[in-house]
């Protein structure tokens, strides 16, 4: 049986607040239920941070206002989508959300967007220990963690 390979190049960042990091959960994709960091695919010709800003926006309706790049990670996971096994090269540039606009952080989108997102929630490492992540959230976690 043939298997669909293709590679995903996306956006992603962490954002704490309050010692609690922001994630959503994942509605579709090989991650689906899994507890993610805000961000997604870049639209062409789109710079990675422009890219950032709108999906950290689109999933928890916050917009972050100054970010720094953190590193960059890959993965290699096989799923299935309609019955077809496919792999998937997800390649991730990963950043800090150092602040967000406004004052309201608490008021995020918990509902799902349509798209990726389930829904957006603050957690706290305590939290999280308990959780299935991505491996790029548990990345940036561990990370920030350290």
């Amino acid at each position: 049986m043939k298997v669909n390979k293709h590679t995903h190049l996306g956006v992603y960042g962490l954002a704490k607040w309050q010692q609690s990091y922001l994630l959503i959960q994942k509605a579709r994709g090989p991650y689906v239920g899994k507890w993610d960091l805000p961000g997604g695919r870049m639209e062409f010709g789109e710079q990675p941070e422009a890219s950032l800003i709108r999906e950290f926006e689109e999933e928890t309706g916050l917009v972050p206002s100054k970010v720094s790049v953190s590193s960059s990670q890959s993965t290699v996971l096989q799923w299935e989508i309609q019955g077809e096994p496919e792999e998937v090269h997800h390649i991730g540039i990963l950043y800090h959300v150092i602040s967000l606009q406004g004052n309201q952080l608490q008021q995020i989108k918990r509902v799902a967007d349509g798209h990726d997102s389930l829904g957006a929630e603050w957690f706290t490492s305590d939290q999280i220990k308990d959780m299935e992540l991505t491996p790029f959230a548990k990345y940036m976690i561990d990370l920030c963690s350290s």
